[in-house]
């Protein structure tokens, strides 16, 4: 057994409260305070580690996704909707949610409580108090956010291949036009293959550094979270965050994705895309946007919205046969070499 596998079981048999003993509690912030408290009232770190941890995750998908559930039933937002005429009926949100359900508790669930004993094993911090300052999380975020990004871009080109995308990822592309609640949408070995991106950096980042406390990646999870469900959205509003800093994804790059089935496979940033030219027809169709849109700027209102869902519908069209090439159910067209 190893030092810290020694330590682990050694607290799992002590009680909370001994390990709070040499703590002074009127020097602890709010949250700090809480924190403990919590570890003392379940009197089992791994338990109330465990516990904690899904519980946030769950609170934190469902609680991002409602907003976007509220938003498509206002027609207000219809404005800033990248696909108008695409909007998830109750019955389709009900569907995706008992979906994402089944792969909370049965993929999700088992790994968030297998996460922090494997991390604590190398070094993670849990029940420990206070937390670490802004200016060591900060960049152990950053660190996360590259490398999920990073593991995301090239994991999710390979679902896009064959077997793996007709037995796996084609759940996910269900929706041409997805919705918040759909960014979980997905085979359970999808969960697995794209989750492991989101654990494996903080697990690595523990392993080499010894210096990461599971707060810090519980405020990873939640960014994480809100990213993947904003870009889900399928609402690109002057204020998302891509409009402020120009390298974000956002759900206008996303929503190309699912649209056309075809470029941006990255998550959080474009510069893998951008690196690897798998962004060219997404920045052709954006060239086109804007050039139907100098041109039909006298035009009547119905007239542009007119051209605008024609032009949804070829790159729609396409992406139907990209996707059924990528199955194997088309065969991929012949290039002709000129002699």
């Amino acid at each position: 057994m190893t030092f810290n596998a020694t330590i682990v079981a050694a607290v799992a048999q002590t009680t909370t409260q001994q390990l709070y003993a040499n703590i002074d509690f009127t020097k602890l912030s709010w949250l700090e305070q809480m924190w403990a408290a919590w570890y003392i009232r379940i009197d089992n770190p791994i338990i109330a580690t465990g516990l904690m941890s899904f519980l946030l995750h769950e609170f934190v998908y469902f609680g991002r996704s409602i907003p976007w559930i509220i938003i498509d039933a206002v027609p207000y937002f219809r404005r800033w909707k990248l696909q108008p005429n695409k909007v998830p009926t109750a019955q389709e949100q009900w569907e995706c949610t008992k979906m994402v359900l089944f792969s909370h508790f049965t993929i999700e669930l088992p790994a968030i409580w297998l996460f922090h004993p494997m991390a604590e094993n190398f070094g993670m911090s849990t029940w420990q108090v206070p937390f670490p300052s802004w200016t060591t999380m900060l960049p152990q975020i950053a660190i996360f956010f590259v490398f999920e990004d990073m593991f995301h871009y090239f994991a999710h080109q390979a679902l896009h291949t064959g077997a793996l995308y007709k037995h796996i990822h084609k759940i996910h592309h269900k929706y041409s036009a997805p919705f918040g609640l759909a960014a979980e949408y997905a085979h359970p070995a999808e969960v697995f293959i794209l989750g492991t991106g989101t654990i494996a950096g903080p697990i690595l980042y523990c392993w080499y550094t010894r210096n990461l406390h599971i707060f810090t990646v519980y405020i990873w999870i939640t960014l994480r979270l809100f990213q993947a469900i904003d870009a889900h959205s399928g609402y690109d509003f002057p204020w998302s965050l891509q409009h402020i800093i120009p390298f974000w994804s956002g759900a206008e790059h996303h929503d190309f994705h699912h649209m056309a089935f075809t470029n941006n496979f990255s998550t959080s940033f474009r510069w893998c895309d951008r690196i690897f030219g798998t962004d060219d027809k997404y920045r052709e169709y954006r060239a086109r946007i804007d050039a139907q849109k100098a041109a039909m700027k006298n035009k009547s209102k119905s007239e542009r919205e007119e051209a605008e869902r024609n032009l949804i519908a070829e790159i729609e069209a396409e992406g139907l046969r990209a996707e059924a090439i990528a199955e194997g159910s088309m065969p991929a067209p012949k290039t002709v070499k000129v002699q």
